[in-house]
C-alpha cells in the first residue's frame, strides 16, 4: 500500500496495548514514523525480557520512509531503536536529552556510525518531504516530553506523545494553555492522544506535591532510607536530591540506569543542583540516619538493585527499622514480582511506604480533567486515541465525543486509517505482530522457538534413544531421559513402562525412518499422558548399527 493524495495513519504498536509505541503517517507516496518503542515480556514469553514490534510492513517500503521522529526518551518510545532502526536505514530526530539517551543505546550496540541521529533544539522545527514537524513541550515524567505538531497538505496533526498537566513541573517548561490554544486557533485536523489514565477521574497531580510528600516521609524515617523510582524520571531525581539535602542525608545511587540518566540529564542542562553522591561502601559506613539511597527495581526486576538488596546479594544492606519508599506506580502485570520483593523486605522488618500511604508518586499521564482541557485548547476535527488497551482508547473516544468533538476513531494496530480527505475511515488492515529478543537473537513472538518453549514449560520433555541393527531389529532396550515431567517418586516405573511401549512400537521389518520415529514418539507420549495427564515434547533418536 502506497499512500496517494491522502493522509494515512497506521499504528504498528501501542494501539490496543500500553507500550511498544510505533506510529506511521503516510502522504503523497511517503511515510514518517513517530516513536519506535518496545515493551517488557510477561510469563507468556519464557526466557525473554524484551518484546519488539514487527516492522515488516514498513521494512517492505523502507525506500519510502523518510525518518523516525521521537517524542521522548521512555523505553516504550525509543527502546527498539538499537535493534530495528539500522535495518530501516533512515535518520532519527530527537530533542537533546532524548538524543543523549539514544546515543548511549547506539554506542552500546556499536551502531553509532550506522544510524544517523539529528538533534533538534527544544521547540525546534524541521521538514521531511510533505511533512513539517515542530516539537511542542508538554509535562511528563521525563525531561523533554514533547508533542509533535505535524503539518501536512491535508491538515495539521497534534501528536501528544505521553503527557500530563503540571503547574510545578520542576524540570523543563511545558507549553502554556495560551500557547496550546493558539495551536488550536490555527486549526487541527487530528489530535492523536495518550489514553493511559482515561479512567482516572482526577488530574494526575504535580511533581511539586510529591516533593512535600517525600520530604515528610524521609524526615520521619529513623534509619536508612531507600527510595526506588523510575530511573528516567529526572524530575523525581531532582526532587530526591532536594529532599536529601533538606533532611541532612548523604545521597547514594544504586543502579546503572540511574547513573546513565543523571549523566545524560546533566549534559543536557538539567540536574544542575543535584547533590554529590557517595559510593556504596561509604554509604554503609555512615550513621544509618545520615544516608538516603536512590535505587532501581521498583517494578520487581530480578536483577535490579532493589531486588538484590532485598535478597542480600548487594553491597548495600538494609535492616529492621530502615525504610523503603516506592516512589512509582505499580505497573499492571508486575504485582507478583513486586510482592516478592516486598515480602522479603517485610521479613527483615523494613518499613515500606507506597503511594497508598503517602503522596510519594504522581502519574505522568493525563486524567479525565486534563484530557478535557486539551480538547478545549486544541479543538481537533478528529480525536484518535492511542497508547492504551482497547478499553482505554474506547473510553477516551467516548469522553471526546461527550466533550463536543466531531469525530473520534478507535483503531487497533494494523488498521489503515485515512484521516483525509473526507471523513476519517478505516480502509484496510495490515499484518502486525511482535518479535522477541531472545538472548542476542530476534525471533517471532509466536514462532516455533517460543511455542516449543511454552510447551516445555507446560508439559516437560522426554528424550528417547533407540538402537537398531541393519534389519531394523531392536538392539537392547530403549533409553529414556525426562525433564520437567511430573513422575517424581514413580520415575523408575514410568521409565520402564515407557521403554516397553517404545519397543513395542517398533514393527518387524524395515520402515521409513521418519514414520518409525513418529510411532515411537506417539507411544511414549501416550504413556506419559496416562501417567501424568500431560503431553510432553518427545524427541526420538534412532541409532543404526
Amino acid at each position: 500500500m502506497t499512500p496517494k493524495d491522502e493522509l494515512i495513519f497506521l499504528a504498528l504498536g501501542g494501539s490496543g496495548e500500553i507500550g511498544m509505541n510505533v506510529n506511521l503517517y503516510g502522504c503523497q507516496g511517503k511515510w514518517v514514523m513517530v516513536d519506535l518503542g518496545l515493551t517488557f515480556a510477561d510469563p507468556a514469553y519464557p526466557g525473554v525480557e524484551l518484546v519488539l514490534p514487527d516492522l515488516s510492513f514498513i521494512e517492505d517500503r523502507k525506500d519510502d520512509l523518510l525518518g523516525i521522529v521521537l517524542t521522548h526518551g521512555h523505553e516504550d518510545h525509543i527502546g527498539a531503536i538499537p535493534y530495528l532502526a539500522a535495518d530501516l536505514g533512515v535518520p532519527l530526530y530527537a530533542t537533546p536529552f532524548t538524543a543523549g539517551l539514544i546515543r548511549l543505546k547506539l554506542e552500546e550496540e556499536g551502531l553509532t556510525n550506522d544510524v544517523k541521529l539529528h538533534v533538534i533544539e527544544n521547540e525546534g522545527s524541521f521538514a521531511l518531504g510533505p511533512f513539517g514537524f515542530r516539537y511542542v513541550p508538554l509535562a511528563h515524567s521525563i525531561p523533554e516530553g514533547n508533542a509533535v505538531l505535524i503539518d501536512t497538505p491535508y491538515g495539521r496533526i497534534f501528536h501528544t506523545g505521553d503527557w500530563k498537566l503540571d503547574e510545578q513541573p520542576l524540570l523543563g517548561q511545558p507549553s502554556t494553555p495560551a500557547e496550546l490554544s493558539a495551536i488550536g486557533d490555527e486549526g487541527v485536523l487530528a489530535l492523536v492522544c495518550d489514553s493511559t489514565n482515561v479512567f482516572n477521574a482526577q488530574a494526575s497531580g504535580s511533581e511539586g506535591d510529591v516533593r512535600e510528600g517525600l520530604m515528610q516521609t524521609v524526615a520521619d524515617a529513623k534509619g536508612r532510607v531507600l527510595v526506588t523510582t523510575f530511573a528516567s524520571n529526572a524530575a523525581r531525581l531532582q526532587t530526591l536530591g532536594e529532599v536529601a539535602q533538606a533532611t541532612g542525608r548523604t545521597l547514594c545511587v544504586a543502579g546503572r540506569s540511574l547513573d546513565r540518566i543523571i549523566s545524560t540529564a546533566k549534559a543536557a542542562g538539567y540536574l544542575k543542583d543535584f547533590p554529590p553522591t557517595v559510593d556504596w561502601d561509604d554509604a554503609m559506613a555512615l550513621p544509618r540516619r545520615d544516608v538516603m539511597i536512590i535505587a532501581t527495581g521498583g517494578q520487581g526486576e530480578a536483577r535490579a538493585a532493589l531486588s538484590r538488596i532485598a535478597f542480600d546479594s548487594h553491597p548495600i544492606k538494609l535492616a529492621e527499622g530502615d525504610t523503603v519508599v516506592f516512589s512509582s506506580k505499580q505497573i499492571p502485570g508486575n504485582e507478583i514480582a513486586i510482592g516478592r520483593i516486598q515480602n522479603a523486605l517485610a521479613t527483615k522488618g523494613i518499613i515500606m511506604v507506597t503511594d497508598r500511604q503517602a503522596e510519594v508518586h504522581v502519574s505522568g499521564h493525563p486524567g479525565r480533567p486534563e484530557l478535557e482541557a486539551m480538547y478545549r485548547w486544541i479543538r481537533p476535527d478528529i480525536l484518535l486515541p492511542v497508547h492504551g488497551e482497547r478499553r482505554h482508547m474506547a473510553e477516551q473516544a467516548r469522553l471526546g465525543l461527550a466533550s463536543g468533538l466531531r469525530h473520534a476513531v478507535v483503531q487497533s494496530n494494523g488498521d489503515m486509517l485515512r484521516l483525509a480527505p473526507g471523513a476519517p475511515e478505516i480502509i484496510g488492515q495490515q499484518d502486525t505482530g511482535r518479535l522477541v529478543l531472545d538472548g542476542d537473537v530476534i525471533l517471532p513472538a509466536d514462532g516455533s522457538t517460543m511455542n516449543e518453549r511454552r510447551k516445555l514449560g507446560l508439559h516437560g520433555q522426554i528424550s528417547v534413544a533407540v538402537a537398531l541393527d541393519r534389519k531394523g531389529k531392536l538392539i537392547g532396550d530403549p533409553t529414556l531421559r525426562t525433564q520437567g515431567v511430573p513422575v517424581e517418586e514413580d520415575k523408575a516405573s514410568f521409565l520402564a513402562e515407557a521403554a516397553e511401549e517404545a519397543a513395542a512400537a517398533i514393527p518387524k521389518g524395515s520402515q521409513e525412518e521418519e514414520a518409525l520415529r513418529e510411532r515411537i514418539r506417539l507411544a511414549v507420549r501416550r504413556t506419559a499422558t496416562r501417567w501424568t495427564g500431560k503431553k510432553p515434547i518427545v524427541d526420538v533418536l534412532l541409532i543404526r548399527a
